[in-house]
């Protein structure tokens, strides 16, 4: 501090020290009242006034007079991470999405402002081989999978045989046999009619519900097969084929003509991007896609034309399409069309049978009742009121028994066990040669066919297009004209095939089977 400042201060030092000095002095106390408030105020203005430096270059806007007026500026652009580790949180990148919200998503910075959120490289994606990284996105934003419905157990598959119709018919035949014959031949000789047919019906509901319940989970397999979609994403600047259910929020994902959106997201760049929202919201139109006007890509939707690199924002329960799959549940357990045929005849052979043995029941009891029944002495069995009461009920018994070993003789039970046995056995086989077997009723399709008719088009092919023949200006250029190319023109052919496809290679420089 220079000299010329020290003695400012001295000197207001030495005019308090003069001011405090008033009271020793024998003055009224009115007068030294105004003392003491001219006291508060001076001292007050000397300690705020801040002493004035011209030797030394200090800006002195930087000093602020008064706490009170001191202003804070805060840049509210800048988002403060959440507890894991990212600026934004799902449900706002959930709402998004589903809302497309075009105005918050201008508020975030577009597509580049949430991938700077996101931690995501626009070009070279995530870092895919660090897994504390997926593990990090994974319990900040969950995974790409989806509930399921609850598995059916193997005593629900009996459940549903058992309330089949003809082992309903022969249980009750099951029952009245063991009774009658118990009752007419004792225990020891009299269960094993009744004994014979509740065998007979564990073993059709064992078998059925056995193959049912294999088929299940068979067709679980198949299901989790068809559903794990390979998708090409960008992790650590490189195109690679992952599983769709790998798939985390920040992931850049490749999408072209026939692909599947695996996630919501947003474009992150593309050409003439269109996509089939039909699976979503029923319409048949397709939905351009553009970074400008939409960039908001649904889950579960076709890419109908173009291609395009999109930022994933929200995987698995946390789309629509995720929350839709959960709650449809796959019925395995429909009949092929053999089978509803088979039944059918069951159903229909097991009534007629009910009805002849209604018939030979009803004609027994009016023969016996009426005399015309002898036994093997050739006597009557009914004389009226001389036949005794355990007579009559053992007679009784005899002719429901043989109502019943009609109905039992009757229905085939055997046969949709047969049925059901064979469509096992030939998935089976089909399993074994590498065919795929969505529903039963396919092998007995096939077993059917002779003449398999496709398309001479796309339908069977290596997945590799050979060239074969192509202009150059005027002139048709074929396979064995190509020698005589200008080797510039060739460098630009190639150059603008290079330049026109979707294909990749790694870094090792090996091809890889995939764009177009």
């Amino acid at each position: 501090m220079s000299s010329t400042s020290a003695s400012n201060l001295h000197a207001k030092v030495w005019s308090i020290e003069l001011i405090l000095d008033v009271r020793n002095k024998s003055l009224n106390v009115q007068k030294r009242k105004w003392h003491s408030a001219f006291v508060a105020i001076y001292c007050s203005r000397a300690f705020l006034k801040p002493p004035v430096l011209k030797d030394i270059n200090i800006n002195t806007k930087l000093l602020s007079r008064s706490p009170s007026h001191t202003t804070i500026s805060v840049d509210d652009s800048v988002s403060v991470p959440d507890a894991n580790g990212f600026r934004i949180d799902q449900t706002r990148l959930t709402e998004l999405v589903k809302a497309k919200d075009l105005n918050q998503l201008h508020e975030l910075g577009g597509a580049q402002g949430v991938a700077k959120a996101l931690e995501t490289d626009v070009e070279h994606g995530i870092h895919g081989e660090d897994a504390e990284d997926i593990l990090k996105r994974i319990e900040a934003f969950g995974s790409n999978t989806y509930k399921r419905p609850p598995k059916k157990g193997f005593f629900h598959f009996v459940w549903e045989a058992f309330k089949d119709l003809t082992i309903l018919i022969l249980l009750g035949c099951a029952a009245l046999s063991l009774g009658f014959g118990i009752k007419e031949h004792g225990l020891k000789e009299g269960w094993i009619d009744g004994g014979s047919i509740c065998l007979a019906i564990i073993l059709v509901i064992s078998v059925s519900a056995i193959s049912n319940y294999r088929q299940s989970i068979q067709f679980d397999k198949l299901s989790k097969v068809s559903n794990n979609l390979q998708i090409e994403a960008v992790r650590k600047g490189r195109r690679q084929q992952i599983s769709i259910f790998d798939i985390v929020v920040g992931d850049v994902i490749c999408l072209k003509i026939g692909d599947q959106v695996p996630a919501d997201g947003l474009l992150q760049d593309g050409h003439s991007l269109s996509v089939d929202e039909s699976s979503m919201t029923g319409e048949s139109d397709h939905v351009e896609i553009s970074i400008t006007q939409n960039p908001f890509l649904l889950s579960g939707t076709k890419i109908a034309d173009g291609y395009g690199r999109m930022l994933v924002t929200s995987v698995g329960m946390n789309t629509n399409w995720g929350e839709m799959m959960s709650k449809i549940s796959q019925d395995t357990s429909e009949k092929t069309p053999l089978q509803a045929r088979l039944d059918k005849l069951t159903s229909s052979i097991g009534k007629v049978g009910l009805a002849v043995a209604f018939l030979v029941l009803s004609v027994m009891l009016v023969r016996y009742f009426t005399g015309n029944t002898v036994d093997e002495n050739g006597s009557k069995m009914f004389n009226g009121s001389k036949t005794k009461v355990d007579d009559i009920i053992n007679a009784i018994i005899g002719i429901v028994a043989a109502a019943v070993t009609i109905v039992v003789v009757a229905i085939p039970e055997g046969l949709p066990l047969a049925v059901t046995l064979t469509l096992a056995y030939s998935m089976k086989r089909m399993m074994a040669d590498n065919a795929m077997v969505r529903k039963l009723s396919a092998c007995e399709t096939m077993g059917s066919a002779t003449t398999i008719c496709t398309d001479k088009t796309g339908t069977l092919t290596m997945n590799q297009m050979k060239v074969t023949k192509f202009w150059l200006g005027k002139e048709s250029v074929e396979k064995e004209a190509y020698s005589s190319i200008s080797p510039c023109v060739l460098d630009f052919i190639q150059e603008g095939v290079a330049l026109n496809t979707t294909g990749s290679s790694n870094r090792k420089g090996y091809s890889i089977m995939g764009g177009s």
